[in-house]
């Protein structure tokens, strides 16, 4: 599943470009016995398996590990994958990912041999294979290099705490339904004025919790301002033509 998920798009380019080294570990290498077994029934009882510490400690210590090394449980129990948490990864330069099975770890392997544990959202999933793909794709596409453009990256969503905003392309009108006229003006800082408003609507319109968190500038108050002007002759209109 994992060396499928490294072969398209942004993570087969980052590795291509040499940007992005990525490597597989089956635990059951690492497993004694003919079955190769890397879990087992928890003590004291209880539905499910659990991951055996062994098969673990004896990966992750086969590997060439550096003082800077990560060692990084996928769980539904860590802190929550962000933008910002991606970030910070990006400037690791070596992170090993522990994919979990079952009913989860030996608590040994969160106590002794992780460094951190991440989730990647308030949800329960058969392994963590997929949750480690996203860590993996999350930051790649913040390695120099790795995206055709730069700015890509700088604009998605959540890269300043904000939504991001709509975007529009050929043909101007589709079906009767067209695009803002300001995106046909030519008009640069207009049109990032019109972005930035946008960014500020979709985000309290749809993540109010990101939205309280949010520290405007003195410059993007007034746009703050503008913005409640805009809704109030929406209102006002709507309002009218009610009547």
């Amino acid at each position: 599943m994992v060396r499928s998920g490294l072969g398209f798009s942004i993570l087969k380019r980052a590795q291509d470009a040499g940007v992005l080294e990525a490597y597989v570990h089956d635990l059951r290498d690492y497993a004694p016995g003919v079955h190769r077994s890397t879990d087992d029934t928890p003590y004291g009882g209880g539905a499910g398996m659990v991951m055996r510490p062994g098969p673990l400690f004896d990966a992750v210590e086969s590997l060439p590990l550096t003082p800077e090394s990560r060692v990084i449980l996928m769980t539904p129990q860590g802190k929550t994958l962000t933008q910002a948490k991606a970030r910070e990864l990006a400037q690791s330069t070596h992170l090993v990912l522990l994919c979990g099975h079952y009913e989860g770890f030996d608590e040994r392997v969160r106590q002794h041999l992780a460094t951190e544990e991440i989730s990647v959202g308030d949800y329960v999933l058969t392994g963590g294979e997929l949750p480690a793909l996203l860590v993996i794709d999350a930051v790649a596409r913040l390695l120099p290099d790795t995206l055709g453009n730069a700015a890509s990256a700088e604009d998605d969503t959540f890269s300043d705490g904000l939504l991001e905003y709509p975007h529009y392309t050929r043909p101007p009108d589709y079906r009767g339904w067209g695009i803002p006229d300001v995106l046909l003006s030519g008009h640069h800082a207009e049109i990032a004025k019109w972005r930035r408003k946008e960014q500020f609507r979709r985000t309290q319109s749809r993540r109010p919790d990101l939205w309280a968190k949010f520290e405007p500038s003195k410059s993007e108050l007034k746009l703050l301002q503008q913005l409640d002007e805009e809704e109030e002759i929406t209102v006002d209109a709507s309002t009218d033509s009610g009547n």
